[in-house]
């Protein structure tokens, strides 16, 4: 299986650039191999833009070989300046250390069911006590400065008002040196990353050559990006985060339900494991029937459970359905708030639920479901009036203590579609 993995990354969309196809065939062939992709903790979590490298990992380890993730406990320091139109932000310590730990664990829970060796390094490991005379002496000497000016990344930072720094610049001598360190240490003699990486990359190539004389190989894929040009993963609140405290399950999965057809498609294919052959049986279902969002479906199920597990996959699909009349019972209040983010609410005393409750013509009234009391009491009447999504037919209903939905929150309904949410504070 490890001989086709170069042509499974071609099939998938997944190789932008390469160095020589046939020699890197002829290495892949060989089981065992150690392939690796780097992580910068900027951040205590990875966001959409990671998973591509992290699926190519995946796919390393269903091929035979064994990934290695590496985490750039040192290069986090400085912030790689490829695909940036400004400096990163200088971590603390005490915040890379952080970082590392939060990335590090999510990174294994995304490898560790390929049943594969996964190597997870950190580069402070070998750069922490590092000088810098003598990195330039042992490294800066062999890299000619008319190569890093070369190369894309540079040339793009320079031509822009604010430049680069020198510290940015440096950047690409501890990427390169980490992969001589891996080919040393592992004997890892492939680098894999987004296209925005292949300086970086062939940095290191240029370097294992010149050092130790050694063939070095790289593949970068594309960017993750819609079909409009723009980045994967970003929303009008933010980015879209694997770890659940940032964007929980259900907006992770309300992420890849609604995509665009286009953009749901070559995600299908790049960032998920089914068969070539139901990727096209779903490219197929979206030219018929394109209403159904199958591929949004398989795609938002894959990936949920790949980064949140089955138990985050079954709440997404459970709070997912609440939104079309599905049981509420088992949500917590700050999902259910979450789910109702954009849907009307009114605010309510919380005493008003004690004794004889909140008259529930008054809450459809208040929250905009109903334009008036006898409005209101006729939907109530007529079977349309929901409170948590149980149908409620008596007009005199007044919503109590026991609706609560957590502390302070009741979900209404009016016919299949309007939603509002009671809050009640005190």
């Amino acid at each position: 299986m490890s001989e086709s993995l170069f042509d499974d990354f071609e099939q998938r969309g997944l190789l932008h650039q390469s160095t020589d196809a046939d020699a890197l065939r002829e290495w892949l062939a060989t089981p065992g191999r150690r392939v690796y992709a780097g992580f910068d903790p900027t951040a205590d979590s990875l966001h959409v833009g990671h998973l591509v490298a992290l699926v190519l990992l995946r796919r390393v380890a269903a091929a035979g070989h064994e990934p290695v993730a590496l985490l750039g406990g040192a290069t986090g320091m400085i912030g790689d300046p490829s695909g940036r139109s400004e400096e990163r932000n200088l971590l603390s310590p005490d915040e890379l250390a952080a970082n590392v730990a939060a990335v590090e664990k999510q990174i294994r829970g995304v490898l560790s069911s390929t049943g594969a060796t996964v190597h997870v390094v950190n580069n402070a490991d070998w750069m922490g006590g590092v000088g810098y005379l003598e990195f330039l002496r042992d490294v800066g000497k062999h890299v000619p400065l008319s190569q890093m000016l070369g190369k894309d990344s540079v040339k793009s930072r320079l031509e822009r008002d604010g430049g680069l720094s020198y510290t940015e610049f440096s950047y690409m001598l501890l990427q390169a040196w980490d992969f001589v360190h891996l080919s040393d240490a592992l004997d890892c003699c492939v680098q894999i990353g987004g296209s925005d990486q292949w300086g970086n990359i062939t940095a290191g190539i240029e370097l294992g050559r010149r050092l130790r004389s050694r063939d070095l190989h790289g593949i970068t894929c594309p960017l993750l990006t819609k079909s409009d040009g723009t980045k994967m993963g970003k929303t009008a609140s933010g980015a879209v985060w694997l770890d659940p405290n940032r964007t929980s399950p259900y907006r992770f999965y309300q992420y890849w339900m609604n995509l665009e057809d286009a953009d749901a498609g070559l995600c299908v294919r790049r960032l998920t494991e089914l068969s070539l052959d139901e990727i096209t049986s779903l490219d197929a279902s979206r030219e018929e029937n394109a209403a159904a969002r199958q591929t949004q479906q398989r795609l938002a199920e894959e990936l949920t459970r790949l980064v949140h597990g089955d138990a985050g996959l079954a709440a997404a699909q459970q709070a997912t359905a609440v939104f079309f009349g599905g049981d509420i019972a088992g949500l917590d209040e700050a999902t259910l708030i979450e789910i109702f983010a954009e849907v009307p609410s009114h605010d309510f005393s919380l005493a008003t639920v004690a004794g004889e409750g909140l008259p529930l013509v008054e809450a459809l009234q208040a929250t905009g479901l109903a334009s008036s009391r006898s409005q209101a009491r006729r939907t109530i009447e007529q079977g349309g009036a929901y409170v948590n999504n149980r149908r409620i037919r008596e007009a005199g209903y007044a919503i109590g203590a026991d609706d609560l939905a957590g502390r302070q929150v009741v979900v209404l309904r009016s016919g299949k579609k309007s939603y509002a949410l009671a809050r009640f504070a005190n």
